[in-house]
């Protein structure tokens, strides 16, 4: 019995310490997402820089259109109940609202950064409805053939859809065509071979670079 009593009394401060070590976890984790949230406003769009190989590669090769702008991801920031969130559509999870800190751990484990991006003051008007109707959309599978259906949403398309209502965004004629030979991508060639689909080039669509192009944001720093 006293035997007993004194493995006890060994175990106490072990598990005390490891309450503690996750309570300071927790605060940290608390105080990344306040000091993150001050740059943010509700219905402000993340911008994920875009990588130079593979898919992201691919994507920005066709579809670059400034200097200083380079992506291959979006999504859309909701405050809700004093909480971060990113209403997003992605290849794992679909079209989904993610909390901010598991996002940017994402992006940040892929050695990727976030931009912000703001609706200018006019047409701020038009970020409730385009929550609500992101919110709508959550669920749905993501759309790994890049080809508009009205099953399942690629990134750039869930942001356009969600601003829809006051054509904040519009559809574009999409190329595959890569810019330094005048000849579709050899990714994007392949990759519709695989799929037995023609390349839609010239079909409407969208992309984060066109998207982050648009006279109606205006750009407000990393995130």
């Amino acid at each position: 019995m006293i035997k007993c009593k004194e493995d006890l009394f060994q175990k106490i401060p072990q598990a005390l310490a490891y309450i503690i070590f996750l309570a300071g976890i927790l605060l940290l984790q608390q105080c990344t997402t306040l000091a993150q949230s001050g740059k943010l406003k509700n219905g402000d769009l993340l911008f994920v820089t875009a990588k130079e190989t593979g898919l992201s590669g691919a994507i920005n090769n066709v579809t670059q259109k400034q200097k200083e702008a380079s992506f291959d991801h979006i999504g859309i920031v909701e405050k809700e109940n004093n909480h971060w969130y990113v209403l997003h559509a992605a290849p794992k999870g679909g079209s989904q609202k993610q909390d901010l800190n598991f996002f940017l751990k994402d992006q940040a484990d892929d050695g990727q950064k976030v931009i912000i991006y703001r609706l200018k003051p006019e047409y701020q008007n038009a970020v409730p409805a385009a929550l609500k109707k992101a919110e709508s959309m959550i669920g749905k599978p993501y759309n790994f053939n890049y080809i508009l259906d009205e099953n399942s949403f690629y990134c750039s398309d869930y942001i356009e859809r969600a601003f829809r209502e006051d054509h904040i965004f519009k559809l574009e004629p999409m190329t595959f065509i890569d810019p330094k030979t005048g000849k579709t991508n050899e990714f994007w060639a392949e990759f519709y071979k695989k799929k037995n689909l023609k390349v839609p080039e010239s079909e409407p669509g969208c992309n984060p670079n066109g998207l982050a192009a648009s006279d109606k944001l205006e750009r407000v720093g990393e995130l």
